[in-house]
């Protein structure tokens, strides 16, 4: 009896490992199919440009974009009172998407819950995760990415088009003083990551991405890292 159940805990963990695998494999594929593949960076003497950074770390994206420009200001969407700090000089909004009960359950990677995890895959509610930062400085995990005018205006309808009518959006305390969560449109699963709603933003203002990239590191590859870094 006890051999068993051994050998089906045994086969229960190859079969585990194999679909994790056949995962990876299906994420690092799918990531280097591009999509928007003959798009090309504006040069940044040569014509306007909006300069954004695409941040990771390691396991989650965001879009790190200037709180005004001509083509957006963010304050009214996303306004400083909001948060707690908010008398600080921001500059810059970041702003990402995922599964609400983790994001709000796992202030930190102490905190992961399996049962977390699994419902997440298995899908659930998302929310926005929106950071306010002051100058945030390139660097190997916040790569900039120059878009044009209209490109941006385009990654700005795509980012809005995740939030809920004004009068049913819903804020959620963020972990630190700087950031908030809100209620978001879309549903996420093992098939539709924080990871792919950036490159699937990216691709709606037409800059080159992977077609589907579960990992980071499907998206950041796609970002030019500067040299020195």
């Amino acid at each position: 009896m006890l051999g068993k159940a051994l050998n089906t805990l045994r086969w229960l963990g190859i079969g585990f490992l194999a679909a994790t695998l056949v995962f990876a494999l299906a994420g690092w594929i799918g990531s280097s199919i591009p999509r928007n593949s003959g798009w090309q960076e504006p040069l940044s003497m040569q014509s306007r440009h909006v300069e954004v950074l695409i941040g990771s770390n390691g396991i989650h994206t965001e879009i790190v974009m200037p709180l005004v420009t001509p083509e957006m200001d963010w304050r009214a969407t996303f306004p400083a009172s909001d948060i707690i700090a908010a008398d600080r000089p921001y500059t810059h909004v970041a702003v990402s998407w995922g599964e609400r009960d983790f994001f709000l359950e796992t202030p930190t990677w102490a905190d992961v819950n399996p049962l977390t995890v699994i419902g997440a895959m298995l899908g659930g509610d998302a929310v926005l995760h929106v950071a306010h930062y002051v100058r945030p400085a390139p660097s190997s995990d916040y790569r900039p990415l120059r878009l044009r005018p209209e490109e941006y205006r385009a990654l700005v309808a795509a980012i809005i088009d995740h939030l809920p009518p004004e009068g049913e959006r819903v804020l959620y305390p963020g972990y630190a003083a700087h950031d908030v969560f809100y209620s978001a449109r879309g549903t996420y699963h093992i098939g539709n990551t924080c990871n792919q709603w950036t490159s699937d933003q990216l691709a709606r203002a037409g800059a080159i991405t992977g077609w589907w990239t579960p990992f980071p590191g499907g998206v950041m590859k796609w970002v030019p890292e500067l040299p020195g870094f």
